[in-house]
């Protein structure tokens, strides 16, 4: 985990309070996911990352669902409601009682900016250390239209405009402000309650917090960052971008990790994915949240992955969905059109093809042979399955749970067994087999002989 080096106190402000009605949604704009974890979550994880020790995020009254994911993501974190949308400054202080806390750093962060990392975070911060009362997070643009200019004189920065308050020259500057800043907490709440909002839209803008300590003498530094990190997300084409920019990192930290990806820009993971060496992912594989394989794995082609482990040398797919807390066990295996939910295989076990295990312990190196399914619900309760080890599962079997198949025990293709089988016993659960010779021929031409008779009336 990246840390700060700094042993500097930080309190981190997340703003989260807007509707995001461009997103066209009934969920909050903070609440939409990039890799599996909300936009949220991705930036409470990075302000902690970078050494927050207090958390506060502003949001809208009465949202319990925003309420639950801080809680999730931060447990301990302060809520403040912003009852009024009247600009950054009057959003960060909503949070007034948390920023009369001591601390010697205050950073204040967006809930729609999932790309920003810590590294970034700590980066922000780092100025204040070395005497900087306000630094700002900024980027070069060939097309500024629609940002805030950040203005310098030389090398000192002396305001920040928004480009509707902006003069036709400072219109010119390529120097746009990201949102993001970090303030020296001796400064930070007296700068922020002297905020105004003689400007264009009548707002109280936090980017003014800069010419206010440029007035009083105090030294404001610029952080450059890359656009791309920068980027806010207002609607789902930003959302969609943000996920391929996500994405891009965790396949090239798969890559450099010493997974091999045999066509990347197919594969997609969540934030929280982790594989160990030399394991190979084939295309068009999805992990879910909550998966980690182990070194040397194979995950072919078609897979999806949730809440799974896979242990070292396991094989999975192709066509393959495991699910609720499933697990391979060393060099288990299970082939196309197999489905895991909640069921563990011991080292070496097989389902080759064609199966539904829920709920199941399968012992090491059991064979579950085509077309088996666990029975594992009866419109009411989950019941489990246990299969000992080395027994074998014939075809188009059903086992209906709760049921325990005996270590070395057979069942015999096309069963269905609602009652334990004792170790090394064979199984058989299906209807006798009849044979009537001719009966088919005699059959047939009784059919003909009626089919003719109806065609000639």
């Amino acid at each position: 985990m990246t840390t700060s080096s700094s042993p500097r106190s930080l309190t981190a402000i997340v703003l989260a309070a807007g509707k995001g009605t461009r997103m066209r949604s009934d969920l909050p704009k903070v609440l939409h996911k990039v890799a599996g974890r909300t936009m949220l979550g991705h930036v409470l994880a990075a302000v902690r990352e970078a050494g927050a020790t207090r958390v506060g995020v502003v949001a809208e009254p009465g949202r319990a669902d925003v309420a639950a994911e801080i809680e999730r993501q931060a447990p301990g974190a302060g809520v403040f409601a912003q009852a009024e949308r009247l600009g950054t400054a009057h959003a960060v202080l909503a949070a007034r009682a948390l920023l009369a806390e001591a601390a010697d750093d205050v950073i204040v962060a967006f809930g729609d900016t999932p790309l920003v990392t810590a590294e970034t975070f700590t980066r922000l911060r780092a100025p204040l250390s070395a005497g900087a009362a306000v630094a700002v997070l900024a980027f070069e643009t060939e097309n500024p239209t629609g940002y805030g200019r950040v203005l310098t004189e030389g090398a000192r920065v002396v305001a920040i405009r928004e480009e509707k308050d902006a003069s036709p020259a400072e219109r010119q500057v390529r120097l746009c402000n990201a949102g993001l800043m970090a303030l020296g907490g001796a400064h930070a709440l007296r700068l922020l309650e002297r905020i105004g909002n003689d400007n264009a839209a009548g707002e109280y803008y936090l980017p003014d917090a800069v010419a206010l300590a440029v007035a009083e003498g105090l030294t404001v530094a610029v952080v450059p960052v890359d656009e791309p990190e920068a980027q806010g997300v207002n609607d789902r084409v930003q959302l969609a971008a943000a996920e391929a920019v996500v994405q891009a990192r965790l396949r090239r930290a798969a890559l450099l990790g010493g997974a091999t990806l045999a066509a990347p820009e197919t594969v997609f993971f969540s934030h929280d994915t982790v594989l160990g060496r030399d394991v190979t992912v084939e295309p068009n594989v999805v992990f879910g949240p909550g998966v980690t394989v182990a070194d040397g794995c194979t995950v072919r082609a078609f897979a999806h992955l949730a809440d799974v482990r896979l242990e070292a040398g396991a094989k999975v797919g192709p066509f393959v969905r495991m699910r609720g807390g499933a697990v391979l066990e060393q060099g288990a295996e299970i082939g196309n059109f197999v489905e895991l939910k909640n069921t563990r295989m011991g080292p070496g076990a097989k389902a080759a093809h064609l199966t539904y295990l829920g709920d199941a312990e399968v012992g090491a190196k059991a064979n579950v042979g085509a077309g088996t399914i666990t029975c594992n619900y009866d419109g009411v309760f989950k019941h489990r399955t246990s299969i000992g080890a080395g027994a074998f599962i014939g075809s188009n079997s059903a086992l209906v749970a709760p049921v325990t198949i005996g270590a070395g025990a057979m069942v015999a293709a096309g069963s269905v067994i609602t009652q334990d089988v004792p170790e090394g016993a064979l199984a058989v659960a299906r209807g006798r087999q009849e044979v009537r010779p001719g009966w088919a021929v005699r059959m047939r031409e009784r059919l003909l002989a009626l089919k003719e008779r109806r065609s000639g009336r």
